[in-house]
């Protein structure tokens, strides 16, 4: 596991630690934590968990026959 050093003013500090004491984890958690939420590139299962949970939900091909055709765009 990679360790890092952040500098912060003392107001981010007070900030981080209260975050940290309200979500009742080590701020090394929590940083930990928001870096991986942040920089995350898949959907979280919760999410993909949700994949079918509306069964009167429209799919793709419904969707894009009820928006007509696109306007062309106009140069800037």
């Amino acid at each position: 596991m990679a360790q890092v050093t952040i500098y912060l003013d003392a107001d981010a500090e007070r900030r981080l630690k209260a975050a940290a004491r309200k979500a009742r984890v080590s701020v090394s958690r929590w940083v930990g934590e928001l870096v991986e939420n942040r920089t995350r590139t898949d959907w979280p299962a919760e999410a993909r968990e949700l994949a079918g949970a509306w069964p009167d939900f429209p799919d793709l091909r419904d969707l894009r026959a009820v928006t007509g055709k696109d306007h062309p765009r106009g140069r800037l």
